[in-house]
């Protein structure tokens, strides 16, 4: 159970971190590089989840199954 709230609040993270892009996307007039960073924390922590999901599906922590 630990293991999914630490990927749903990553999740969380995630989406955080693409809203702030958008923010500084939209308002951020001086050309600094806080967008940048902000995407690439997203693609870095959207990496990381997808990892941990592979580890968690290795180790039995997560179960696949059928619709």
């Amino acid at each position: 159970m630990i293991f999914k709230t630490i990927i749903v609040v990553l999740l969380l993270v995630v989406v955080f971190s693409l809203g702030q892009a958008l923010f500084f996307l939209i308002k951020d007039e001086s050309k600094s590089d806080r967008m940048l960073k902000a995407l690439t924390w997203r693609i870095g922590l959207s990496v990381f989840i997808f990892i941990l999901l592979l580890i968690g599906q290795a180790v039995g922590l997560i179960q696949p199954h059928g619709l």
